[in-house]
């Protein structure tokens, strides 16, 4: 094989595949404008304290106040964010994104008294003021939902001292993020082929699934992990902060858990994350049935985690990004045409960063920008991973679209609980187009494969993570010690109650959960993509089963979820689209769906070339 090719120097990449700002600010004395007017709106905005129990009035001109200055938020915090993102060595970009975490927690600070005022009126009152005032009318479930969380919310002097703690919170994900992306130094190894490798994130991913070779797999899997265990204690003491701050912030606000604060704000019972992992847990049979499989057809005396990146059949074929982007927008016809035209604007340049390049973050991402619409970060390596990765953040950007065309600013954000439905619904459909229409055996069993692979990256690796962070945070909750020994054991300790025997755990994996970016810059989100996924997967099946009503119908609910971005809470909304969460067999289904593939997936084994 060769070896994976150097990053590339962003000056080099043609401007249509890198990020334009300037729909954001034609440049940074803009920006500083547009700071400066923030900052005189936060001032602005503080007169209001002591005047909400005058009336309706008084609580429109606030909410619309607030809506003036978070829609500038977007906008000055945007521009240094992302240009952050795809550098993270500027340190000119890093002082000014830091100057915007330093305004918004002071305004956190300044604002502290508003939810305990409003609290003051008494629910009925405010219900009275809602339904006499119809402008009152964009902000009747935010400002109902307060009095929903009335119980945890402190008094002036309370909530006033958590916002002035707000740069402290955030600081263990600065440090995260500072530590695994700007002073990471990527280890380069030589291959059998004598080949030197260097691992940056998506090289080391690539290197998994295209070296045919275990030992160099199992040299990356060792080096790269390995890196991280080379400065695993302070990836310890990090964590331990954001352990240490969840906890306390659960108990300041008079929260029996972590599990119970975090979901709280969403209206979620924390016996859906329970569940979700008990119910997961057991049923593991069809994730080892596979692994044994993909065992047998590797031909491996041993299986280890690292041989699960390698296709079980070979294909020369790639995947460029322009080829990419037109089979998804062919993929996604059943959707109408009024979709298909929002996405050929978003995906027209300008607002998809493509190419991993030297000092850009890994991974990839979607982030919204009220008021200029969406920015999508890739690292495009044209394999066929990466085709879904377009779609799935495809997804996330025209949940986007529809959210901030459809809803007023209160509204616009949805939550994290239905993010993951819109960008797994588009990899359905991109694998079902690409499955109907793939007449080469071995392509039609890739195409399989990577169906079950999502089952097992999306739903049974992060419903593992989710293990991980719920057993790390009642460590805490409990008075345990957190130490790198710890945590590592408890890693070590799932992957081998997870996989069995089916899987020969190296210890240097114990090192994993260091590398995993949610745990640090948001705890308890990983779960959310197992439900998504779980809910997805019903979608799915009634836009494409049944008579053909029923699919235009089932089409409009999904497309009408998309388009109530966060008018309710993300239960609800999901109960609207056909998805009830709180039943276990839509977990099942999952479980179901992965052994049915398997059995496919040892039937079609046979038939390969």
């Amino acid at each position: 094989m060769n070896a994976p090719a150097e990053l590339r120097r962003r000056a080099d990449i043609p401007a249509e595949y890198r990020w334009d700002f300037t729909p954001i600010y034609p440049d940074w004395d803009a920006w500083e404008r547009g700071l400066a007017d923030l900052e005189a709106k936060m001032h602005a905005f503080a007169t209001r304290q002591g005047t909400l129990s005058q009336g309706p009035q008084a609580v429109l001109d606030a909410y619309r106040g607030f809506d003036e200055i978070g829609q500038l938020q977007y906008l000055v915090y945007c521009y240094p964010q992302l240009q952050r993102d795809v550098d993270m060595a500027d340190q000119h970009v890093a002082a000014q994104y830091q100057r915007v975490s330093a305004v918004f927690a002071r305004f956190d600070a300044a604002t502290a008294w508003f939810t305990p005022e409003l609290l003051t009126i008494p629910e009925p009152t405010m219900r009275g003021w809602i339904d006499a005032t119809p402008d009152l009318a964009p902000y009747r479930f935010p400002i109902l939902d307060q009095y929903r969380r009335q119980q945890h919310v402190l008094d002036a002097a309370g909530e006033r001292l958590l916002a002035l703690a707000g740069p402290l919170d955030r600081a263990p994900g600065r440090v995260y993020q500072e530590l695994s992306t700007a002073d990471i130094v990527f280890p380069t190894i030589t291959l059998a082929d004598g080949t030197d490798a260097r691992l940056t994130p998506g090289a080391y991913h690539a290197l998994l699934e295209k070296a045919a070779r275990q030992d160099d797999r199992a040299a990356a899997a060792a080096a790269f992990v390995g890196n991280y265990g080379k400065t695993v204690h302070t990836y310890a003491a990090i964590y331990e902060g954001v352990l240490q701050r969840d906890w306390y912030l659960a108990q300041a606000r008079r929260f029996g858990s972590t599990l119970e604060a975090a979901l709280h704000a969403d209206a979620i019972p924390t016996a859906v994350v329970e569940t979700l992992i008990e119910a997961t847990r057991a049923g593991t049979a069809p994730l080892r049935r596979y692994l044994r499989l993909r065992q047998r057809m590797l031909g491996l005396a041993s299986y280890h985690l690292y041989d699960g990146f390698v296709p079980l059949a070979r294909s020369d074929k790639t995947y460029p990004y322009e080829t990419a982007r037109e089979l998804t927008l062919a993929a996604l016809a059943p959707l109408g045409e009024d979709y298909l035209a929002r996405y050929r604007r978003f995906v027209a340049g300008g607002r998809i960063d493509v190419y991993e390049s030297e000092g850009k973050r890994s991974g990839a991402y979607s982030a919204g920008v009220y008021g200029v619409g969406p920015y999508q970060l890739l690292n495009h390596n044209d394999t066929l991973d990466a085709v879904f990765t377009f779609a799935h953040e495809g997804g996330h950007a025209m949940h986007t679209v529809l959210s901030y065309e459809h809803q007023p600013f209160a509204t616009s954000d949805y939550t994290i609980f239905v993010a993951e439905v819109a960008s797994t619904i588009n990899e359905r459909f991109l694998l079902d187009h690409m499955t109907a229409r793939e007449t080469d055996p071995t392509e039609r069993f890739l195409l399989l494969q990577h169906a079950v692979d999502q089952i097992v990256g999306t739903f049974y690796t992060q419903v593992l993570f989710a293990d991980f962070e719920l057993q790390a945070h009642r460590l805490v909750e409990r008075g345990e010690p957190v130490t790198t020994e710890v945590l590592g054991s408890l890693y070590l300790g799932l992957l081998r109650d997870w996989y069995g025997d089916a899987v020969e755990i190296d210890d240097f994996y114990q090192w994993t959960w260091a590398r995993i970016p949610h745990f640090f810059g948001s705890p308890y989100y990983v779960y959310q993509y197992a439900t998504c996924f779980a809910s997805s997967a019903r979608l799915f099946r009634t836009m494409t089963t049944g008579d053909e009503a029923a699919r235009r119908d089932a089409t409009a609910r999904y497309l009408a979820l998309l388009a109530s971005g966060g008018n309710d809470h993300p239960m609800a909304q999901l109960q609207k689209a056909g998805v009830d969460l709180t039943r276990p067999e839509t977990v099942q289904a999952v479980i179901d769906e992965m052994d049915a593939l398997v059995a496919r997936m040892e039937d079609e084994a046979a038939r390969l070339p």
